[in-house]
């Protein structure tokens, strides 16, 4: 996938919306288009995750605690909060069509932290998602 089309999508995630545009362009460079036949499972709850994928082709279920909680379509992203604190994963994750992702392992990810002005970039994002999830 092109390059900016990632940038592109990445602006929407919440995570790493406040990031300057070569900030983002660093994250894109990192990521690796991964395919998931239908059926697969990419994310297990409870399971330790490796990574952040982004939606760029195809359907996968959410769900968490056994109740469906939505459909992820091209845009559609998990494992945001997981790349940072590699905790274990808050819902399972299935393609319900073929799928193609944009994914971004941790250990490629870390590096990034050493840049105060990305690190700064992050910090703002997930400000938004807690005041997102506070109902600010």
């Amino acid at each position: 996938m092109d390059q900016m089309k990632i940038v592109e999508l990445l602006r929407s995630v919440p995570l790493f919306s406040d990031l300057a545009d070569h900030d983002l362009t660093k994250v894109a460079d990192r990521m690796k288009e991964v395919h998931f036949a239908q059926g697969t499972s990419v994310a297990t709850q409870g399971q330790t995750g490796v990574g952040f994928h982004l939606v760029v082709d195809g359907t996968a279920e959410v769900v968490k605690d056994g109740a469906r909680v939505t459909e992820l379509r091209h845009g559609g992203y998990f494992g945001e909060i997981g790349l940072i604190d590699g905790g274990p994963r808050s819902a399972t994750v299935t393609a319900t069509s073929d799928l193609t992702t944009v994914s971004l392992v941790g250990w490629d990810f870390t590096p990034l932290l050493d840049n105060p002005s990305f690190t700064k970039g992050l910090l703002m994002g997930l400000c938004k998602i807690a005041r997102q999830e506070k109902g600010e």
